[in-house]
């Protein structure tokens, strides 16, 4: 029996001997493409930006939570197990760099943890250009700086790359902007000419349209004023960007220090009273708005006004 179990295990140590020596063999030495470049490059800055947990990482684990991150899929740690694992990384740290307090322990972490907690957070980072290069190179390019190993580009080429990718990268992204910048454009302007026909839309001279859902009694605000609202906000798609509503918690601002769409329609409500809102683009963030949001989008608030605050 023991010479079995000494047989099984000296062919389990040459498996996994020649699963090493395979994915070293797969390891490209030339960078052929510029996609190869690009996910090369990425990787060396990735790896160093990583390395000092480099020691307690397993890369099969970073790759799987980096494949999951780009799919979209759920954390592979929950946020308890997450928390854990970071907080010892921070004490291995600093035990290996000295800074850590004299006498106390040092914790011992899963490697195939750390490398689903930092491959989750690089995923997640490197999502929105995920198209833009080479995976495996990627991986390659973070295994040689955490081996030590010397890279397949210089200094040199490597900072010449990233200038050009990242120029190229702002380009086609504000053209992707204005291009949805005019969709959306577009789109909120149809939309308005059709729902101004609505039975009990209103439309002001300014172009902002409104519903009343229910009508208050109390006072209107002045634009100085501090209003007390419940809201709830979505794109013309029914995408929710905001919403006290889900917050749980009523919120207070002055009104002369939101988007005009607010100042203007808020201003038309008393107290008491529940409004639907459409606002054009124009009277929202027009061609800044934020990520969620979007260019020249026109937006969809509930609201309903609950205190005015002097």
């Amino acid at each position: 029996m023991k010479a079995l179990m000494r047989g099984v295990a000296a062919l389990l140590t040459l498996a996994a001997l020649a699963a090493v020596s395979l994915a070293v063999a797969q390891d490209k030495t030339t960078l052929a493409t510029e996609r190869e470049k690009v996910g090369y490059m990425i990787g060396l800055d990735v790896g160093r930006s990583i390395s000092p947990v480099g020691p307690d990482l397993d890369m099969a684990a970073f790759e799987r939570a980096i494949v999951n991150a780009f799919a979209g899929g759920k954390p592979l740690l929950d946020e308890a197990e997450s928390r854990n694992v970071a907080q010892a990384l921070m004490q291995r740290i600093a035990a290996r760099s000295g800074r850590a307090q004299p006498g106390q322990p040092v914790p011992e972490v899963a490697k195939d943890k750390v490398g689903l907690l930092v491959g989750t957070d690089v995923g997640r980072s490197l999502a929105p250009i995920k198209a833009e290069f080479d995976l495996p190179l990627f991986l390659q390019g973070v295994r040689t700086v955490l081996a030590g190993g010397k890279p397949l580009l210089s200094d040199e080429e490597a900072n010449a790359l990233r200038q050009s990718f990242s120029r190229r990268l702002q380009e086609k992204m504000q053209a992707e902007a204005a291009a949805l910048a005019q969709k959306n454009k577009q789109e909120g302007a149809a939309f308005l000419a059709k729902n101004k026909t609505v039975k009990g839309v209103y439309t002001t001279p300014s172009g902002l349209q409104y519903m009343v859902l229910r009508q208050g009694a109390g006072p209107r605000p002045k634009p100085t004023d501090v209003v007390r609202v419940n809201y709830h906000g979505t794109r013309l798609d029914g995408t929710v960007f905001d919403s006290s509503y889900e917050r749980g918690q009523p919120a207070e601002f002055a009104l002369n220090q939101v988007i005009p769409g607010w100042t203007e329609g808020v201003g038309l409500m008393p107290v008491g009273s529940k409004y639907r809102f459409w606002i054009p683009a124009e009277l929202a963030y027009g061609e800044n708005g934020p990520p969620g949001i979007g260019p020249n989008a026109t937006l969809v608030f509930d609201v309903e006004l609950l205190d005015i605050r002097k």
